[in-house]
């Protein structure tokens, strides 16, 4: 069976393969930007279109990537780490806002190398793990027409090689977070999500987009781990509310880190 691509494929392989121009500064990526792989030399010409990042050198060192790993409460003595692949600052911010709130996918390309460097989770698999992306309202989705977190993780997933797991809903009743303080994040996002069905692995690695104070990936968290107030289904919340003989893994990553707000 043919595996389904993921959203907008097709002209994220155009950036990558045939207008070799790097997607910031738009001058031609340099071939130094290449892998240092050895690859046979009869092939080397193509090797060389096929493993070109979409920044050119100057572009990639002038981006801090990796900020250090910031940390929010889920339960008593327990925390969420959360990595951000690079900081909500220029010109990340500028490509997040115009993709997630125009729909510009020109900004594509860019967002999608920025994922790349994440490096996936230490000791986790296909088999073992899941992506899961937090979730938007029926509602938010009828305003934008198109999940920006939702597109970003399939391309997340495949670098990752990690397939994607959608066992919460948000429920349609909380605004958007933008311009709230972050006690007003965390009073909006009370009683958020609802868990559907358990997740059908151990490690569970929770994906926005922006994480800004973190609040909605810790009321995320805190869902999946039984400290948010959900409805009783099937005994779900009498199996995964004891902390003691929790049985998951939870760790959280983004595209970027910032105090500006999304």
């Amino acid at each position: 069976m043919m595996q389904r691509l993921a959203p907008y494929q097709i002209g994220l392989w155009l950036a990558e393969y045939i207008n070799l121009r790097c997607q910031l500064c738009h001058i031609h990526r340099s071939a130094s930007q290449v892998s240092s792989v050895t690859a046979p030399s009869h092939h080397n010409h193509i090797y060389q279109r096929l493993s070109t990042g979409l920044l050119c050198p100057l572009c990639q060192d002038n981006i801090a990537w990796l900020p250090a790993v910031f940390n929010v409460d889920i339960a008593a003595s327990i925390s969420l780490p959360v990595q951000a692949a690079t900081y909500y600052d220029y010109p990340v911010r500028q490509a997040i806002r115009a993709f997630k709130h125009h729909e510009d996918m020109t900004k594509l390309p860019l967002l999608v190398h920025v994922l790349r460097q994440l490096p996936r989770p230490m000791g986790c698999h296909s088999s073992n793990s899941v992506i899961l992306p937090m979730p938007t309202t029926p509602s938010r989705l009828a305003e934008r027409g198109f999940d920006p977190v939702t597109i970003l993780s399939a391309y997340l997933s495949k670098h990752w090689d990690i397939p994607i797991w959608r066992g919460v809903q948000r429920i349609d009743h909380t605004v958007s977070q933008q311009g709230l303080t972050r006690a007003e994040r965390l009073t909006n996002l009370n009683d958020a999500f609802l868990l559907n069905e358990l997740p059908p692995v151990k490690r569970v690695l929770l994906f926005d987009d922006v994480a800004t104070t973190g609040a909605s990936l810790q009321a995320l968290a805190r869902t999946l781990y039984g400290e948010s107030s959900f409805h009783d289904q099937n005994s779900l919340h009498n199996k995964i509310s004891a902390p003691a003989s929790y049985p998951y893994h939870l760790s959280a990553y983004a595209l970027a880190h910032g105090s500006n707000n999304k």
